[in-house]
């Protein structure tokens, strides 16, 4: 069973609108994952099918990630923990800043020996304990400022265990231009943007593929495995 490790710490951008908009607004969200995923919850076996063609092949090929541990970044209610990560890892562990879909994840899993620590953070906040094979961030990482999101990844990098990946699967604007969603108050980057901020991180891109079977009208989105530069 996984156990709730409060991570939260005070620091001035914790009080930042960028922020803290966010935080009240996922705080009237319910902890479903028709909620989590903004009222499009019959995309998730889609979803679910393309990230695990996309991570097996990203553990068959050379110099591939162990299987030992995971990171669920914006977990949620662990949707991708149940569904995806814990097929491939021996323990996956689960980062979200709203405290009540964490309470509900042990439930939403149910009894299961791979499910290791529950941290209640924001990313911008997140030190992870532990060296991971695989550090999962999907639909979350518009809610970090482009300075944070860096610094992020700088730990991400500094986190992973021998031959381990941070998996970025994001929205991507049509444009390049970076978008700003007013009910949310996530930023939409262009893939451009993205590659430059990976790029500042001392990240390199493994490989990067398009989630197809969407339907019409959703914002592009790009799965991309990232390696450490000094790798």
């Amino acid at each position: 069973m996984g156990t709730v490790v409060n991570e939260e710490v005070n620091d001035s951008k914790e009080d930042d609108s960028f922020y803290e908009n966010a935080k009240i607004y996922w705080s009237k969200i319910p902890a479903t994952v028709d909620g989590i995923l903004g009222g499009f919850g019959f995309i998730s076996k889609c979803d679910l099918e393309s990230s695990e063609q996309f991570l097996q092949s990203l553990l068959i090929a050379d110099n591939a990630p162990g299987g030992e541990r995971a990171l669920d970044c914006g977990a949620g209610i662990g949707r991708i923990t149940k569904h995806l990560l814990m097929k491939f890892f021996k323990t996956v562990d689960l980062v979200e800043q709203n405290n009540e879909f964490l309470k509900k994840v042990n439930h939403y899993i149910g009894a299961s020996t791979k499910l290791g620590k529950l941290y209640c953070s924001g990313l911008q906040s997140f030190i992870p304990e532990h060296k991971y094979d695989i550090i999962w961030c999907q639909w979350v990482l518009g809610h970090l400022t482009n300075e944070d999101l860096v610094k992020f990844l700088k730990i991400c990098r500094s986190s992973l265990a021998e031959n381990g990946l941070i998996v970025v699967k994001e929205n991507v604007t049509s444009t390049g231009e970076t978008e700003k969603d007013t009910v949310d108050y996530s930023l939409t980057r262009g893939l451009n943007t993205l590659l430059e901020l990976f790029e500042q991180s001392d990240l390199k891109i493994e490989t990067i593929q398009n989630q197809t079977k969407f339907p019409k009208g959703l914002y592009p989105v790009k799965m991309i495995a990232l390696r450490s530069k000094s790798d």
